[in-house]
């Protein structure tokens, strides 16, 4: 069982993980600024003036590899602070753009960025695992960009990002504690079958508030999305990394799963942001109610089960919720619910956990009378 975790939020560039030990961390879960993408010309430029000089020149695949350097330095401390047997998990779209360019004039194309991130992992010793493509359809009546009916001059759109995984040296060996964890931090049969498809549709999934536009300006993924790798990838009482933190919803993800976090995040102004992510009540009741959701869900799920297919068709049971499951390895399954979040010390904060499995999900626990 989990009592306690912390979370601490870094100021600085993430290509200096010196106040990370070698080793420490589980999970990397992170989605950084997209190379070619116009919203964070302006970080990189800032990074290294020979991008905006590369750009302006109408030189974008120049531009397009100096941007994805300064990433390189950032993946390379992410290995040294991993595990053997850790996970990496990137979150990435592919960029479309046009460049004015006095030697062609305006050409248009493709930035493969999921590419090139599989490269860089690659050459640091990491094997890539089957990577998940995160379909973000669009409300857009128009699906090509470019001209109108006539060919050639029409192009597809890209309504997908990826989420790449990797996985530095070979299968993680546990403790004797942390094959406890392990146990404890398994997941429901059909959540299994669900979360681990390569196809994922999260349209409309919650999303973790955030004030003065610091959404759009850090491109932060919604809440389900990390909450899945993290539940994925890693145990209780792990260590996540996210070393593009953002407005810090990966902190809030770890926090919901009972798993310690790291972040790091170049822009101090998302100082008051993250805080907010974190101790804004509205949240700790999203986590609760993302755990509910997954018991109930679950009770659903089997009730449906034996009416379809019978009692025999359920063989195991999970005392700690007092109910079914479908495996031998769902029956140490504890989901655990957050007490309370608080900030602790300057940019660190503590979350501690119900220590009891609250059989009453409907609401009747104070933590949940609003649900």
């Amino acid at each position: 069982m989990i009592e306690k975790t912390t979370h601490k939020i870094h100021f600085s560039n993430a290509d200096d993980l010196s106040k990370v030990e070698d080793n420490s961390v589980s999970l990397v879960v992170t989605s950084p600024p997209y190379p070619m993408i116009e919203m964070w010309d302006e970080s990189f430029s800032r990074q290294n003036k020979d991008i905006s000089k590369a750009l302006e020149k109408g030189r974008p695949e120049h531009a397009f590899e100096l941007m994805h350097k300064i990433l390189d330095e950032i993946w390379q401390e992410c290995s040294r602070v991993l595990c053997d047997g850790g996970v990496a998990c990137i979150n990435i779209g592919d960029a479309t753009r046009t460049i004015d360019s006095k030697r062609d004039g305006k050409k248009f194309q493709l930035f493969s960025n999921h590419a090139r991130i599989i490269s860089s992992f690659v050459d640091l010793g990491f094997s890539n695992l089957p990577n998940i493509i995160w379909r973000k359809q669009t409300n857009a009546p128009n699906k090509f960009m470019g001209s109108g009916m006539y060919p050639p001059g029409a192009y597809v759109t890209l309504e997908h990002e990826f989420i790449l995984v990797f996985r530095k040296g070979n299968k993680r060996e546990f403790s004797a504690k942390e094959k406890q964890n392990r146990r404890e931090s398994a997941y429901f049969w059909e959540e299994r079958n669900n979360w681990f498809s390569d196809l994922w549709e999260l349209k409309g999934t919650t999303q973790v508030l955030s004030e003065n536009g610091a959404r759009d300006r850090s491109g932060a993924f919604p809440f389900e999305v990390p909450y899945r790798l993290i539940n994925m990838f890693s145990v209780k009482g792990d260590t996540v990394l996210d070393p593009f933190i953002g407005t810090g919803t990966t902190s809030l993800a770890a926090i919901a799963s009972g798993r310690n976090s790291i972040g790091y995040e170049l822009e101090s102004e998302f100082s008051s942001t993250i805080e907010q992510t974190l101790l804004l009540e509205s949240n700790l009741e999203l986590i609760n109610n993302t755990i509910r959701k997954r018991i109930l869900n679950h009770k659903e799920f089997i009730n449906q089960r034996i009416e379809e297919k019978g009692i025999e068709s359920v063989k195991h049971y999970n005392e700690w919720f007092d109910f079914p499951v479908m495996t031998r390895q769902e029956k140490d399954l504890t989901l655990q619910f957050v007490e309370n979040i608080q900030k602790t010390d300057d940019n660190l904060f503590g979350a501690s956990y119900v220590q009891e499995a609250l059989l009453d999900y409907q609401g009747s626990h104070s933590l949940f009378s609003q649900v």
